[in-house]
């Protein structure tokens, strides 16, 4: 999901109340130009719509090496398994928000339809296996039929199907999102095994609540204005932009509590809740997987949410919500900290913390802003301080649009307010409370003779929206590979220059009103840009490179997680320390286990990369095409491999009463191993000599981490510190003309690979 709180805010509606009483012939002559441009990405944002033409998929011929990421020889019994890598979170341009950042008022590079994803996948990323999970929301009867013929001609072309180059997944996302804690559930995308027309559901699952009611609206007046306003030399693609928002408000809900398999196959289908959307997908019966990401993005999750509400009841299935997506492009996931935003008091008010950690509040930005200003004024202390309260309040009661409270403030105002100071690449606005830290450690007591916990595995994935599959095995091109987006040059739209639209600074708050604001003016993407990253990766321990065994991998969970490079990681328990042991269980298992634990590690760098593209991706599709997938730059491994600089062990105890600290629960790192600088990486074993006598249950993961190299936004915000360590200048890197497009603002990271946990249960708790 990219800009998908700019593309369902509610708040847009006040603003536009003009299309329920202005016949679409005569908006040309009673529409303000601002109210003409601010329909224009109303339309985009409330719509649903994909690409004009679709030609299928290009020539796959040309076949990769089968065994191209195997393991290395002479290991375990679970080392013998190839390492295959893929990407479970891909968009083309079927989603509404890929569609918006395309156009030409976004200096976007136009469709990239299914057959971009199947043929970036193949050529540039050279992918083992990957999906497509273009939004529900837009996604008509019509798009998803082309969506499974896609796949399938994607896998025909693949070879044998025992032994394919490529394995391709169909699926969607289901988009939900909420204006408070109570009613945000997130986002989870839903992939199935099988791509026959008898093992896949008639239609997709979208996600409705509150955002539902900005799908309605008069298509022939969405149209009709589109065709009135769009700029000179562009107008066929605003036309085609139309034109598909009207296919897709033609087409009827769907009749409630009705069994799936007996509705319309030309009705779309919502589900509020994930109770109801397993509900739905449990009635089609077939392998499904259920994947949420993005837990931590506070773009769109309101500030102080937490991952509690989300293991209550239905809200979760452990059959077949096994997996959690720790990293993305847009941030990672992982990491537990225990400060918050806002705090939500007993009646539901969010109420703003104070600075704690080295983190420190936008809420409580706000209100030092407003006191700076009132002081600079001249007036009291005291007023001031009244001042700062207020303002305090009204951005924390604004939520995702907190920032529009302050009038006239600039990122270098907010400096690196709202984000974690020391999270490896953080979603933007982090919101600790729904890491998957936190979910690991939290227990719902609902049943306190069968207590429950989240048991995932850890992959990560791109959740590109240029059809750009597995986009993080190079560091470059940043308005490429990532979703920074906007116009190239000044006054091309003015509702999109926050600079030129901002308000005069003045010494008092204002609540937030969405009256009159445009979907670039609701939520704060000017800051957002600099966290947009290349995609991470989905790797499999798998005992072969066809469809049934890739699945199989998933479903058990011996899968781990990378922020991009091709890191090899082995993670196993043994049933006793030394060489002549054995593996008891792989990353992902779930174990009784009551003597002390001994684990193995591997890890071995990513390749380093060469220039350009190998011969079989120019041969494959071309240099011409190569150049419009990636720029003529492909996965193209060397004979080197980057080394891993250390091993980190991190260790979770579930809660056994609802009264602990999930701070106090989550050790990380519990034990930490440098390696030495060995291309042929790096091994290590443990031992927690503490589990018996604890009698508790306890979760272990580790983290593979690289020597420092360049990435694309590495330095986010770009602060420049002052002698106390705190953030006085920021240099963002935006998306649109106010830095240089050729840019790619890298600075130097660790990329990691995350193993998923190994979960072990003390047959009594004490």
């Amino acid at each position: 999901m990219l800009f998908c709180t700019y593309f369902f805010s509610l708040s847009l509606v006040s603003g536009l109340d003009f299309v329920k009483t202005i016949p679409g012939e005569e908006l040309e002559n009673k529409m303000s130009k601002k109210n003409f441009l601010k329909l224009v990405l109303f339309i985009g944002i409330v719509s649903v719509f994909a690409v004009n033409a679709w030609n299928g998929n290009g020539n796959s011929s040309q076949s990769k090496s089968k065994n191209s990421n195997t393991t290395l020889e002479n290991q375990t019994q679970t080392e013998s398994k190839q390492i295959l890598f893929g990407d479970l979170h891909v968009h083309t341009t079927y989603s509404m928000d890929a569609y918006a950042i395309s156009l030409p008022m976004l200096n976007g590079e136009g469709a990239h339809p299914p057959k971009d994803a199947c043929d970036y996948a193949r050529y540039c990323s050279a992918l083992d296996f990957w999906s497509i999970n273009d939004h529900a929301e837009g996604l008509t009867p019509k798009q998803w039929q082309e969506e499974k013929d896609l796949i399938r001609q994607c896998n025909a072309n693949a070879g044998d199907p025992k032994n394919p180059d490529m394995v391709s997944f169909l699926g969607w996302e289901w988009t939900q999102m909420g204006t408070t804690v109570e009613s945000h559930y997130g986002h989870r995308n839903v992939i199935f095994k099988d791509t026959e027309e008898d093992k896949v559901p008639a239609r997709t699952i979208a996600a409705s609540g509150p955002y539902t009611e900005l799908f309605s609206g008069p298509p022939f007046v969405m149209r009709n204005i589109l065709k009135i306003i769009a700029p000179g030399g562009n107008r066929q693609a605003y036309y085609d932009f139309a034109d598909f928002v009207t296919d897709r408000l033609s087409y009827e809900h769907c009749p409630s509590g009705v069994h799936v398999k007996e509705l319309p196959k030309d009705c779309t289908e919502w589900a509020a809740t994930p109770a109801e959307l397993f509900e739905k997908l449990q009635q089609w019966n077939i392998p499904t997987l259920v994947i949420p990401h993005g837990n931590t993005w506070g773009f769109y999750t309101p500030p102080g949410i937490t991952y509690d509400k989300q293991l209550k009841g239905k809200d979760h299935n452990e059959d077949i919500q096994k997996l959690v997506e720790i990293y993305s492009g847009h941030g990672n996931s992982e990491e537990y900290r225990p400060w918050q935003e806002v705090s939500i008091d007993r009646s539901g008010k969010p109420v703003c913390n104070e600075p704690s950690l080295g983190f420190e509040p936008s809420c409580w930005r706000a209100g030092e802003l407003i006191r700076a200003r009132c002081l600079k004024e001249g007036d009291s202390p005291k007023e001031c301080d009244d001042k700062a309260t207020i303002a305090r309040e009204n951005h924390a009661v604004a939520g995702v649009s907190g920032f529009t409270t302050v009038p006239g403030a600039t990122p270098d105002d907010w400096g690196n307010s709202g984000q974690c100071p020391d999270c490896f690449l953080p979603a933007f606005n982090f919101r600790p409370g729904n890491s998957v830290q936190y979910a690991l450690a939290i227990t719902n007591f609902d049943n306190p003779h069968k207590p429950r916990n989240f048991r995932f595995g850890f992959i990560g994935s791109s959740d590109s929206h240029t059809a750009r599959a597995g986009n993080g095995y190079k560091e470059y091109w940043r308005k490429g590979l990532t979703e920074a987006a906007g116009p190239e040059k000044p006054n091309a739209f003015g509702m999109m220059e926050p600079a030129k639209n901002r308000k005069k600074p003045v010494s008092k708050s204002i609540p937030f009103s969405p009256k009159g604001l445009g979907p670039f003016e609701i939520m704060d993407n000017e800051r957002q840009a600099s966290f947009f990253f290349t995609g991470g990766l989905v790797a499999v321990h798998s005992k072969g490179r066809d469809r049934d065994s890739i699945w199989d991998s998933l479903n058990r969970k011996e899968v781990y997680a990378t922020s991009g490079d091709r890191i090899l990681l082995w993670f196993d328990l043994k049933n006793s320390p030394g060489e002549k042991s054995e593996i008891v269980a792989p990353m992902g298992s779930e174990i009784s286990f009551s003597q002390n634990p001994t684990f193995k590690v591997r890890a071995v760098g990513a390749f380093q990369q060469k220039p350009g593209c190998p011969d079989k991706s120019v041969s494959g599709i071309g240099a011409e095409r190569l150049q419009r997938l990636c720029k003529g730059e492909c996965y193209h491994p060397s004979s080197e491999r980057k080394k891993i600089t250390r091993i980190e062990v991190i260790r979770i105890l579930p809660q056994i009463s609802q009264n602990e600290s999930v701070s106090k629960l989550i050790q990380d790192p519990w034990k930490t191993f440098r390696c030495k600088p060995d291309p042929s990486g790096c091994e290590v074993e443990f031992q927690d000599t503490t589990y018996s006598d604890l009698g508790r249950d306890a979760v272990y993961y580790v983290r593979a981490i690289e020597e420092v190299s360049p990435a694309v936004n590495g330095g986010q915000l770009r602060c420049e510190y002052d002698e106390q360590g705190r953030c006085i200048k920021v240099k963002p890197c935006y998306g649109d003309y106010r830095t240089d497009p050729n840019d790619d603002c890298l600075a130097n990271v660790e990329e990691r690979a995350w193993s998923s946990p190994i979960y072990l249960t003390q047959s009594k708790q004490k």
